[in-house]
């Protein structure tokens, strides 16, 4: 549960009154852009409905129920915050926004390639085709749409697509436990055996943007004696 002094007003009116709850601003974002393992007791600073937060003055369970089908106020909240308004600070804006706007980066750069020449982009020229773009990041959309959204603005500036790709590899007996969670992490590990040595050999499909990352992983948990063959 967030604390009092942490939380902002959600605020819905409908019906010709005004509904209010006490929120975690970033959780209360993060549900309204589709997030769904936000737990609802954590977000809220107390779970009570209002007609005027900063008055205390609570809604009646008449009229939660006759317009929102409900009386519980973690469902209610749900509503509120999903169709109203969250009154957030300019600099809790600006976080959230930064925040986005990495998390947009990250996904684009793990999953994205140069069709020019095979290779990830990194996150810095992502970023920088981002800011020649003039990438707006809205708080109401999700991260779906704001990765379709900034892939579309930085076409035209940088070749980017979005591509999977299959890495044979072999691991040599004495780092298989070390490496066997950490590889599959990387994708889905389509077919994989077992040499008579103990040593583990598999073909995984993962976005073309994680190939260096999953490159230097396996060298690092192997010290250069993993193999890799990209296939085509």
């Amino acid at each position: 549960m967030v604390k009092l002094e942490d939380a902002v007003i959600a605020r819905l009116r409908t019906h010709g009154k005004t509904f209010e709850v006490l929120v975690d601003p970033e959780l209360a974002f993060k549900l309204r852009q589709g997030e769904s393992d936000i737990n609802l007791e954590d977000l809220l600073a107390v779970e009570e409905v209002f007609t005027d937060a900063s008055k205390g003055e609570r809604a009646s369970e008449e009229d939660l129920n006759t317009i929102f089908g409900t009386k519980d106020a973690l469902e209610v909240a749900k509503k509120i915050i999903e169709k109203g308004d969250i009154q957030i600070t300019a600099e809790q804006r600006r976080r959230m926004i930064e925040e986005r706007r990495r998390q947009v980066v990250t996904i684009i750069s793990r999953n994205a390639i140069n069709p020019q020449t095979g290779a990830p982009h990194p996150p810095a020229r992502i970023e920088k085709a981002m800011e020649e773009a003039g990438v707006h990041i809205d708080l109401h959309k999700s991260l779906d749409e704001l990765v379709n959204e900034v892939l579309k603005a930085i076409r035209p500036i940088i070749p980017i697509r979005f591509e999977e790709i299959k890495i044979a590899f072999k691991v040599p007996p004495q780092y298989v436990g070390k490496c066997i969670g950490t590889l599959r992490n990387f994708g889905e590990i389509e077919r994989e055996e077992w040499g008579s040595d103990g040593s583990w050999m598999a073909i995984i499909r993962m976005p073309a943007g994680l190939q260096n990352e999953f490159y230097e992983t396996l060298n690092k948990l192997t010290h250069g004696e993993g193999e890799t063959r990209l296939l085509k």
